[in-house]
């Protein structure tokens, strides 16, 4: 009983935090670390709501979580005898752990797929460029410049984004783009995408998911400026936001218009950055939140 309220305590804690956290002004000037705490965030609410209904389901056994369900699994006879409560718990339990492992399961093969259709859209309507090397060039008038994340990643950019942007903001695209290919910012965004299929509702997973979005559009902008000057990617984005860029395509990371002045606010004028303490402690955090719901799976209290 012990183990269960621990882990329900836990689930209320991330999902409080979750809801501060969409508020919080110190992200955008960290943004790598606010990512790893949004994702520590999730997987602990995930492991210790499932494991609070699952750790009461498996109290009649008296042993831990997964323990617990090992028993269950294998056919042994409780130390007690269930309940309609307990039966209830592990219904319950085991539908929300299989709904999120399936969400995020149908999420990624989706997307999967839809790149594998985009790449072969683009082998019969693009075409390589000698003025812009290794990048697809898409022959569509309006601007877009997105990247194809995967283990063939692409980086395409329109006829429109050609004529619109000069060298310098082109080049500081190219390497916005080319930052979301190698820090593989569609694997941070595809638990998010996910979670969001299975909570349709929830405002605060709507939020979060649009907190990540803008977030890892500033670490590739952040990754950017190591080879550009941050004026000109500024530049190109108004650009991009006052052309009305082309919508990026589903599965794929491109420029969004929503949030380009907050991006073009940060690059123009950079806060100050996260005092060393306040990194130290955030880590920490994530650190405990990423150990604390396995540890209570596998502990009896």
């Amino acid at each position: 009983m012990i183990t269960a309220a621990a882990l329900a305590a836990l689930a209320t804690a991330c999902a409080v935090g979750s809801w501060r956290f969409t508020t919080a002004r110190w992200t955008s000037r960290a943004p790598r670390l606010a990512i790893i705490l949004w994702q520590s965030l999730g997987v602990a609410w995930g492991l210790a709501t499932t494991g609070a209904m699952l750790a009461y389901a498996v109290q009649p056994y008296g042993v831990g979580v997964l323990p617990g369900l090992i028993a269950f699994a294998s056919g042994e006879t409780p130390l007690q005898p269930w309940d309609a409560l307990h039966v209830l718990a592990m219904i319950a339990g085991i539908t929300a752990l299989a709904v999120l492992v399936a969400v995020l399961l149908t999420a990624g093969v989706q997307t999967l797929r839809a790149r594998r259709r985009h790449r072969m859209l683009l082998a019969l309507i693009s075409h390589d460029d000698p003025g812009v090397p290794g990048v697809r060039v898409l022959d569509h008038p309006s601007a877009a410049a997105y990247c194809v994340p995967g283990l063939r990643s692409q980086v395409v950019v329109s006829q429109g984004a050609l004529r619109l942007l000069s060298q310098d903001e082109l080049t500081a695209v190219l390497a916005h783009e080319a930052a979301h290919v190698r820090e593989r910012h569609d694997l941070v965004l595809l638990p998010f995408a996910a979670l969001r299929r299975a909570l349709p509702w929830s405002k605060v997973v709507a939020d979060a998911q649009a907190q990540v979005e803008l977030l890892v559009e500033m670490a590739a902008d952040d990754r950017a400026q190591r080879y550009c000057s941050p004026r000109r990617l500024a530049t190109a984005l108004l650009r991009f936001g006052t052309a009305g860029a082309m919508p990026t395509p589903h599965g794929m990371l491109g420029v969004h218009v929503h949030n380009v002045m907050a991006r073009v606010d940060r690059l123009i004028k950079p806060g100050p950055e996260l005092a060393p303490s306040m990194r130290y402690g955030y880590i920490a955090l994530s650190v405990t939140l990423v150990t604390a719901a396995p540890f209570l799976w596998v502990i009896q209290l």
